[in-house]
């Protein structure tokens, strides 16, 4: 296998894993964001007051978007193995 096909299958496996991660860190960020405001304008300084809402969040966007998650990752492993006699191949 040359370094071009390790490089690509990096790649994709890279792209795959923010694109599937990219919901759930959003949720996450604009909860927290949220929570943050709220903190500062009514003066509380709990710092884990986030975390459940976070964590809810996060369950939510798994839900909604759980099997559009798994499509991707079934998808790209499909590939990945259907290719494998290519990988060999290319050794």
């Amino acid at each position: 296998m040359n370094d071009v096909v390790i490089i690509d299958i990096a790649r994709r496996a890279l792209y795959i894993v923010l694109k599937t991660a990219a919901p759930m860190l959003l949720a996450s960020l604009l909860v927290g964001l949220i929570i943050s405001i709220l903190q500062t304008v009514t003066s509380i300084q709990e710092q884990t007051l986030t975390f459940v809402p976070k964590l809810i969040a996060v369950f939510l966007v798994i839900m909604l978007f759980g099997g559009w998650i798994f499509n991707s990752l079934r998808e790209y492993t499909v590939e990945l193995f259907s290719n494998f006699s290519y990988y060999l191949k290319s050794l």
